[in-house]
């Protein structure tokens, strides 16, 4: 049985991790549940797995769930009580769900404490990688992927490598790689050029042709900004140089990633596109549980097609791109200007083009720090914020 703490149990990964847990409740126990300010489906999440206790990161929202909830789970609030979710006794995985940069302090908490890690924020990885894995090694903890790109790539490595099975990120074993390549469905646009997306509509970006995600995820998805955040996870989770990891539009969302080998094989993870599933592995592993959701069915998938990026319609992937290859704090600023512009476009205040352009004149007038520490991490975020802000005010 698994004890597991949920950060980020009201989004759409953490309630998708509900439905995982309830579909396995032999092998997996929620001990823990933490998430913003959603205090109706916090408490109806309470009343269904009945955790040791819940978190609150508003406070506002934490005592409207200790007035409005009558049950025998305790409540905390704050960064305190998120704190002491990440790194309760009982639970040993958590799951990394929050949604953005605040996943950061949460999910170093974790694994300092020797918790292992599901990791579905990919924001940890790109704001400070470096650190979050040196921490995984120094505490000798494991920390999976859930990210279906991810899971893809970490499945088919340990499908593909001779040199060493047991710990892919050994240099023996990345030599047996010639490239990772991470698909990517394309979004709504993919077939619009440049000045024609100037007119997209916030309703438009946020119907996903494949995927059910979060609204912030899906306008990134329709960007390539999250497929850009993507490499930069998939270069520190896998220790791959950037010269080494693609990107590939694959409209169908099928085929979830591939590795291309030296000797010429590719091997590919195919799953019908169900978060679940890698969720479900990520808990898992080195498992597999019986598949309680759709399976796939290649003659109903019919044809599976690819095609290059158009990286002039959609500049954030590249901006994304030069920000991980340049390293130090410039990802975190990408992730923390993109963020802004995002939270603005679905406030209605801008554009849809004007994110990437905006994002473009923070990253681009960025003295970067090769090597922050994790204080100069969160200064470069609120710097980033602050500066995207200015930018944004003058639209």
């Amino acid at each position: 049985m698994k004890n597991i703490t949920v950060l980020g149990s009201t989004g759409s990964i953490g309630r998708q991790t509900l439905e995982v847990a309830a579909a396995n409740p032999d092998k997996l126990k929620i001990r823990v549940l933490a998430a913003h300010n959603n205090v109706p489906l916090m408490i109806e999440q309470i009343e269904k797995v009945q955790p040791d206790f819940a978190v609150l990161s508003d406070a506002k929202a934490a005592r409207a769930l200790k007035e409005a909830y009558r049950g025998k789970t305790e409540i905390l609030s704050g960064k305190e009580g998120l704190l002491a979710a990440a790194t309760y006794e009982k639970s040993d995985t958590v799951l990394g769900a929050m949604v953005g940069y605040a996943g950061l302090r949460p999910v170093l908490a974790a694994i300092c404490s020797g918790k292992d890690v599901a990791l579905a924020n990919k924001e940890t990885l790109v704001a400070a990688g470096h650190l979050v894995m040196r921490a995984v090694a120094d505490h000798n903890v494991s920390l999976t992927p859930v990210d279906s790109e991810h899971s893809a790539i970490f499945q088919s490595l340990r499908g593909g490598y001779h040199a060493c099975l047991s710990f892919p990120r050994s240099a023996t074993a990345r030599d047996e790689v010639k490239r990772l390549i991470l698909t990517a469905s394309g979004g709504p646009f993919r077939h619009l050029k440049k000045e024609e997306l100037k007119h997209v509509t916030l309703a438009q970006c946020l119907k996903h042709p494949n995927w059910v995600m979060g609204r912030k995820v899906t306008i990134d998805s329709s960007t390539l900004a999250n497929k850009g955040l993507e490499v930069i996870e998939a270069h520190w989770l896998f220790a791959m140089p950037y010269e080494k990891i693609d990107v590939v539009i694959h409209p169908q969302s099928i085929v979830h990633s591939l590795v291309e080998f030296k000797d010429g094989a590719v091997l590919a993870q195919l799953g019908i596109p169900d978060m679940r599933l890698p969720i479900q592995y990520a808990f898992s592993f080195p498992e597999r549980y019986d598949c309680s959701f759709g399976q796939l069915d290649l003659v109903k998938a019919g044809s599976l097609t690819f095609e290059a990026p158009n990286l002039e319609a959609f500049p954030s992937l590249q901006i994304a791109l030069d920000c991980g290859k340049a390293g130090g704090d410039l990802p975190c600023v990408f992730n923390a200007a993109n963020e802004e512009c995002v939270n603005a476009f679905l406030e209605g205040k801008i554009t849809y083009t004007d994110i990437p352009e905006t994002v473009k004149r923070v990253v681009t007038t960025w003295k970067n720090t090769e090597t922050p520490d994790i204080e100069a991490i969160e200064a470069a975020d609120h710097t980033a914020r602050l500066l995207t802000r200015e930018q944004l005010q003058k639209l």
